[in-house]
């Protein structure tokens, strides 16, 4: 596949990075600003991927664009390379599964759109999520988390967490997660986001590539692993996320070699949120594996 350069996207601003080696190449194209649950703001994520060493940055919030503009003005104030990213919400086999939309228009009308109406869906669960920690003895969830975020539509269950755990006096957000918002658990509650094809149409319509964001986190049997990575190829999907700050060694040795199977290419991301909350820094992923082609090795 040959990939032409758009000037919405920041990939004809790759050039210095098409060296003989892309496997070489210090990626991070997986993170999140204050624009949905993160603490950065897109200018400081660009800051400290630049001094962490990071060559290729994208910023990837919650089913929103609105950070991009800042991120690519501080990308080529730095000389760092940059892409549009957007991480978005998908329901599949009654899971919830995160694909990335790398180098995205974030123009496109199909995009914009669909991320509204993801996001619409979010407040409403916000108040599920409330109503069912109330039930478990946790009053003022709801607008301890709405306090946190820059629009009510971008609540999440991180800014439930980070309320619970200021409020329960806990320290590790695993362990809020654990306690109180994981499967079974009292502020569990089901949502319906986007299919994988309705997600994967509007990254196609956005000219972008879609990507399957840290999928060891997924519970998943081997067999639904495969019918998930399945159907992703028929949508079109180009990547897996195989270099994840979600992944411990085991699981990008597998991943990759999943990657290989499909014919899929490999991404990385350290889905950084905020320092102290998330599992990995911010450009501190692992390189991807040499069996596996990186998504950026064709990029021009």
């Amino acid at each position: 596949m040959r990939l032409h350069p758009r000037g919405h996207s920041g990939i004809k601003a790759l050039g210095g990075l098409l060296r003989d080696d892309p496997w070489r190449v210090r990626a991070d194209l997986h993170c999140h600003s204050h624009h949905s649950d993160g603490l950065w703001s897109p200018r400081q994520l660009v800051d400290s991927a630049k001094a962490q060493g990071v060559e290729l940055f994208s910023l990837t919030d919650h089913d929103t664009l609105k950070g991009q503009s800042e991120a690519r003005a501080a990308a080529q104030a730095c000389g760092l390379a940059w892409i549009s990213g957007v991480e978005i919400s998908v329901t599949w086999a009654g899971q919830t599964i995160h694909v990335l939309g790398l180098a995205c228009d974030p123009e496109c009308e199909a995009l914009l759109a669909g991320l509204a109406g993801i996001r619409a869906k979010r407040l409403a669960r916000a108040r599920a999520i409330d109503q069912s920690l109330v039930a478990a003895g946790l009053q003022g969830a709801l607008e301890g988390a709405l306090s946190q975020v820059r629009e009510p539509e971008q609540i999440s269950r991180t800014h439930f967490a980070r309320w619970i755990a200021q409020h329960c006096g806990l320290s590790d957000m695993r362990d809020v997660f654990a306690r109180y918002l994981c499967d079974g658990k009292p502020g569990d509650v089901p949502q319906r986001w986007a299919s994988l094809s309705e997600a994967l149409g509007w990254i196609r319509s956005a000219s972008g590539f879609a990507v399957i964001a840290h999928p060891a986190r997924y519970r998943l049997s081997p067999l639904l692993q495969h019918c998930l990575v399945e159907e992703f190829c028929e949508a079109g999907g180009l990547a897996l996320e195989t270099a994840s700050g979600s992944h411990a060694k085991r699981e990008i040795d597998y991943f990759s070699r999943l990657a290989s199977q499909y014919r899929l290419r490999a991404s990385a991301g350290s889905d950084f949120h905020a320092p102290n909350e998330s599992r990995t820094a911010l450009g501190s992923v692992p390189l991807i594996a040499d069996s596996v082609e990186p998504i950026w090795s064709k990029w021009h």
